[in-house]
C-alpha cells in the first residue's frame, strides 16, 4: 500500500505569504515616510508665507491708497484752516473798526437806517454838536416818521 499525504498539501497551499521585511527595507521605509513628511512640511510652509506674502501685499497697496486720500484730505484740511485765519483776521478788524468808530459814522448809520421810503436827503452838515439835515419828501408822514425815528436814539438826545 502506498501512502499519499494529501492533508500536507493542502496545508502548504493555504498558508499565506508572509512579507517579511530585513532591517535594510524598514530602515529605507522609515527614511523614505520621514522624507516625504518633511517635503509636505517644507511644501505647507512655502505655500502659506506666500499666502502671507499677497495678503502683505494687499494690505500695504490699501495702506498707501488711503495715504494718498489722507494726503488731499490733510491738504483741505490746511486750505481750509488758511481761509478760516484770513476771515478771524478780517472779522478782527470789521469789529476794531466798529469799535472805534467815531460819532459821525454812528450818526449817518442811525440815518442811513431811520429813513422811510418817500424821504431822500440831499445834505448832512454836523457843527460843534449841531447836525443840519436837508431833504426832500412827498409827504410830511414820512417827515415825522423820519424825526420819529431819530427821536428815540440815546446818540442824538
Amino acid at each position: 500500500m502506498i501512502r499519499i499525504n494529501l492533508l500536507g498539501v493542502e496545508r502548504q497551499k493555504q498558508r499565506k505569504a508572509v512579507v517579511s521585511f530585513d532591517i535594510g527595507r524598514q530602515v529605507t521605509l522609515a527614511c523614505g515616510v520621514i522624507l516625504a513628511t518633511t517635503a509636505l512640511g517644507i511644501g505647507w510652509w512655502y505655500w502659506s508665507l506666500g499666502r502671507q506674502a499677497a495678503q502683505l501685499d494687499t494690505e500695504i497697496a490699501s495702506a498707501q491708497q488711503e495715504a494718498a486720500r489722507l494726503r488731499t484730505v490733510l491738504a483741505d484740511v490746511r486750505r481750509f484752516e488758511g481761509t478760516r485765519a484770513q476771515l478771524q483776521q478780517r472779522v478782527a478788524l470789521i469789529e476794531q473798526r466798529r469799535r472805534g468808530q467815531s460819532v459821525p459814522v454812528r450818526l449817518l448809520d442811525l440815518v442811513s437806517r431811520s429813513l422811510p421810503d418817500a424821504l431822500w436827503l440831499t445834505s448832512m452838515d454836523q457843527n460843534a454838536g449841531t447836525v443840519t439835515i436837508e431833504g426832500l419828501s412827498t409827504t410830511l408822514i414820512s417827515v415825522s416818521d423820519f424825526v420819529g425815528n431819530l427821536g428815540q436814539s440815546p446818540l442824538l438826545k
